[in-house]
């Protein structure tokens, strides 16, 4: 098995093109959409690590293993793309350079509506099962063009998804704490069904898996559950943090706000 690294022109066009953009809004244009606003040091150093991150994901070996041999691999692929260079990049981004890219009335109400969290919620959710159909999936393995396709829907929905509890915005603002808890708990028990699926079969549900050569000890079946398992243990370690995140600083605010705390405080 020979591994490669992907050097795609449209792959690498996307990344460097974005990145370019990036550098031009925080540097030379930086005084012409926020004014005096400091250099974003620490939200370059993010930004730049998810451009890295997401060429790792769809650009290192790790692509040409998930694609041909271990369904695992994909599923780390995916929860990299979904999970982790999605919040890098919201995190990367000032909150002036988000709200002059929404600027745009229309803009800003689409950007609202999509990042609902009961909207960004049921697409992303929706979208992600629909992937995991066997046709479907063994399609993107076998297509390029769809497995494009696969990936950028998986991170735009991801962004999307996440957007309410994670964002700096002022135009388009994190959602209510009680809001976030309650769509964070239904996240975690929509993708109940695809890792019950995947975990509790008691078969190899997608044939290229079955029959790829073993690169490592570990039998299609149990290459399958593991990839399940992976898929349950990310979301639930990023649904967790941010239900404790929300939880903390919503029973902190009622505490300022509460006048009986804030006299006993004076006094």
């Amino acid at each position: 098995m020979q591994l490669h690294w992907h050097t795609e022109p449209l792959l690498l066009i996307t990344l460097l093109g974005v990145g370019w953009l990036y550098a031009l809004a925080v540097g030379p244009l930086r005084s012409r959409i926020a004014g005096e606003a400091r250099f974003p040091l620490r939200e370059c150093i993010l930004f730049y690590l998810g451009l890295v991150l997401t060429y790792l994901a769809v650009g290192s070996p790790l692509d040409q293993i998930g694609e041909q041999f271990l369904f695992c691999a994909h599923m780390v692929q995916h929860m990299l793309l979904i999970y982790c260079s999605t919040t890098l990049f919201i995190y990367g981004t000032p909150a002036w350079l988000i709200d002059w890219l929404l600027k745009p009335e229309p803009l800003r109400k689409l950007m609202s509506l999509l990042t609902h969290p009961a909207c960004g919620g049921l697409l992303f959710t929706f979208v992600y099962t629909i992937w995991h159909i066997p046709t479907l999936y063994e399609a993107a393995l076998h297509d390029k063009r769809i497995h494009i396709l696969e990936h950028w829907t998986m991170f735009a929905l991801g962004l999307i998804m996440l957007w309410p509890y994670l964002t700096n915005s002022t135009r388009v603002p994190r959602r209510s704490y009680g809001v976030c808890m309650l769509a964070i708990f239904l996240l975690m028990v929509g993708q109940l069904p695809v890792f019950g699926f995947l975990s509790f079969a008691n078969e190899a549900i997608y044939p290229t898996y079955a029959w790829a050569p073993r690169i490592i000890d570990l039998d299609p079946l149990n290459d399958q559950i593991l990839g399940g398992i992976i898929m349950k243990v990310v979301n639930m370690g990023f649904s967790l943090t941010i239900l404790g995140i929300s939880f903390y600083h919503w029973a902190k605010s009622e505490e300022e706000d509460d006048p009986a705390d804030a006299y006993a405080s004076n006094n």
